[in-house]
């Protein structure tokens, strides 16, 4: 998905062990661990006409991975991609050396009655040396992401590692997703449970850091790796995510993300000259923006 004019640049404040911030990025944090965006999509309501229709737009040098909450979303792509995406699912599309893809509201759920769209878009950097790797599409049920319970809390491990398990979905570096909820008040330790530098996204409810209350609309960054101890208060949603940062910057523009300046402008002009790989049967057409 297109991330223009959905970044928030910059909510953040200091509150002693961790950074506050709105989005992915901000000025303070660019990325947690291999992790470059995250598109908070809705909660909101559609249906009788209005629907999340975002035509075809291209990708490089990342991993595009798309988890709903409530709703449905129908992705389409340049592979030939055809793959309705349901709550709780894992949709992981590698863009590598170029694809471009669609997501829409799907057929069977345009008309009279309403319905709640809610999810999250986030895109995930390669590492340099896959950065130009072909694409690939990979669709995960819930069903085979590994899931458990410890108290009031039930964790499903959607991308990565942690915790001991393994998703699923095939990732390229060392990272995690871990979605977490709870019905009563919860401490969350994950020390030596996960590696890397940590993000709490709050999706729902709100959590206790360092005698602060923070809720939900906020990601929190921490700021030592590998550690984090957080208290999540009664009917929390929050999504844990973030791995071992590359060495190398990256550099973003639109919906193109590279280690090389070089290789985003050939990009660009691929897309403009419509030489980059484009999908058989859609002729939506994104332009770059101004």
């Amino acid at each position: 998905m297109s991330n223009l004019g959905l970044i928030i640049e910059e909510r953040s404040r200091d509150i002693g062990d961790f950074l506050v911030g709105r989005l992915l990025p901000f000025r303070k944090k660019r990325m947690i661990g291999p992790f470059t965006f995250i598109d908070h999509m809705g909660p909101t309501t559609l249906g009788n006409g209005k629907y999340m229709d975002v035509d075809q737009h291209p990708h490089i040098g990342l991993a595009t991975l798309t988890f709903m909450l409530e709703g449905e979303l129908m992705h389409e792509d340049s592979l030939g991609t055809q793959q309705l995406i349901q709550p709780g699912s894992v949709n992981w599309m590698t863009a590598g050396k170029g694809v471009s893809h669609t997501e829409r509201t799907p057929q069977h759920l345009r008309g009279a009655k309403e319905f709640t769209c809610h999810g999250y878009q986030i895109w995930v950097a390669l590492p340099k040396a896959l950065e130009d790797m072909e694409p690939s599409f990979h669709h995960i049920p819930a069903k085979e992401l590994p899931t458990w319970q410890d108290g009031s809390a039930s964790f499903t491990l959607a991308a990565g590692e942690g915790f001991g398990l393994k998703s699923p979905v095939p990732t390229y570096s060392p990272l995690f997703m871990v979605s977490i909820t709870n019905s009563e008040s919860y401490a969350l330790d994950v020390r030596g449970q996960l590696k890397g530098e940590i993000g709490i996204c709050i999706v729902e409810g709100s959590i206790e850091a360092c005698g602060e209350q923070v809720g939900k609309g906020n990601i929190v960054v921490s700021k030592v790796a590998d550690t984090c101890a957080i208290q999540l208060l009664p009917n929390t949603h929050i999504i844990l995510f973030g791995g071992t940062p590359f060495l190398e910057e990256r550099y973003i523009y639109w919906n193109f993300v590279s280690s090389s300046k070089t290789k985003i402008e050939m990009a660009k002009n691929a897309w403009q000259e419509r030489t980059f790989p484009m999908m058989q049967d859609d002729n939506t057409y994104v332009s770059l923006p101004k």
